[in-house]
């Protein structure tokens, strides 16, 4: 992030509570803010909802290697991103803010 930021900036960085974000082993580099979401509150990461389409492409397959599912998974993502009605439908709710480009 360091590379991006202008002199003076800062990045804030928005975290659940995963075990892996709050490790004390995680450095975090000058310029960067670290913001943690309350526990429990799925509605405020609308991409939550959007994993279950991404793990249709794994679920309940054998694949021969690693790159083989990362393949799968990325072709998923492929087809997600050219239907951003899907998209639209589940990580939309009721109260987030809409814009031009999502009405």
């Amino acid at each position: 992030l360091r590379a991006w930021l202008g002199e003076g900036e800062e990045a804030w960085v928005v975290l659940d509570r995963a075990g892996w974000h709050v490790s004390g082993r995680v450095e975090v580099p000058e310029g960067v803010r670290l913001v943690f979401l309350p526990p429990y509150s799925p509605e405020l990461q609308p991409v939550e909802r959007v994993w279950p389409l991404v793990n249709e492409a794994v679920a309940n397959r054998y694949f021969r290697d690693l790159e083989e599912m990362m393949e799968a998974v990325a072709e998923r993502c492929r087809v997600l991103a050219q239907d951003p009605e899907t998209l639209r439908r589940h990580t939309l709710f009721h109260w987030w803010p809409r814009t031009k480009e999502l009405a």
